[in-house]
């Protein structure tokens, strides 16, 4: 039994589950990425298992991706799965992803909003 079934399923925890996406991306950026982007955010939004997600991007060092905060680990690892299919798709590779749990307590004396 590993502890986040432990944590979950015996003491009824909820924990939240971070995914962090990047890759190498060569524009658009600003405003012309969420002109682009609009209608894939609204159907991200949709996502099960989805709380947020905040779009990233460095026009600088030619990257950009997102970070998700997911209400459980098997939604945020099926979207993950999903995510990099439609990287790929679109012509992206070099495509690096984690999923880390959410120290929620110590997310919230930080201002975090979870």
């Amino acid at each position: 039994m590993d502890a986040i079934y432990f944590f979950k399923n015996i003491y009824g925890v909820n924990m939240k589950f971070l995914l962090q996406v990047d890759f190498p991306h060569q524009g658009p950026f600003g405003d012309e990425l969420t002109n682009a982007m609009s209608d894939l955010a609204k159907d991200i939004a949709n996502e099960k298992g989805l709380i947020y997600k905040l779009w990233i991007e460095n026009e600088e060092t030619k990257e950009a991706g997102g970070t998700y905060v997911f209400d459980n680990k098997e939604d945020a690892s099926r979207y993950l799965e999903m995510h990099t299919k439609r990287l790929e798709s679109f012509g992206y590779s070099d495509i690096k992803a984690k999923i880390f749990t959410i120290n929620e307590d110590l997310s919230r004396l930080s201002k975090a909003e979870i």
